[in-house]
């Protein structure tokens, strides 16, 4: 490493919380998650460290998408996933929904003190009476006037393997 790169290492380790998240908003293009200063820190000295010495090779990060690929692990990248040495945007699947949740287009139905409650799933969320919810849990609060879970209000949930009607 440097001595111009420790320098600047050095500055920021003694650096505000509001500088060090700066430089993370300037390296990562993305506001930090986080506002923990010595996590922030390890992060931008990482990522300065990388874009130094030329960070890995080809083969070494194509060795890592492919162990990353087989691990059973849930990772959720960022909205806008970049590349964490070039920077550039990376193309990721489309988000992942609840299962349970039918796709958009179809309607859920459910009874609810003699009346009828439908809701319209559309790709923003869910549609009731004309207005577009965020969650069921939304709309079954909006018709019982209590907290639900909304999966279990229209029927959703599993119990057994089996869903309930």
């Amino acid at each position: 490493m440097d001595a111009s790169l420790q320098r600047e290492l050095e500055r920021l380790r003694q650096a505000p919380i509001a500088e060090i998240r700066r430089k993370y908003r300037e390296l990562f293009a993305e506001e930090p998650r986080s506002r923990h200063k010595q996590s922030l820190f390890r992060h931008v000295a990482w990522r300065m460290q990388a874009r130094a010495e030329g960070g890995l090779s080809g083969r070494a990060r194509q060795r890592a998408y492919s162990l990353a690929e087989e691990a059973d692990l849930r990772v959720l990248p960022p909205r806008e996933a970049l590349d964490p040495i070039t920077v550039a945007p990376v193309r990721r699947r489309a988000a992942s929904y609840d299962r349970r949740i039918p796709s958009p287009g179809n309607t859920l139905t459910r009874e609810f003190r003699g009346h009828s409650v439908t809701v319209k799933i559309v790709q923003s969320g869910f549609e009731y009476q004309g207005r577009v919810y965020g969650s069921l849990s939304a709309i079954a609060f909006e018709v019982t006037g209590t907290r639900w879970n909304g999966l279990a209000f229209f029927g959703l949930t599993r119990r057994g393997g089996k869903e309930r009607v």
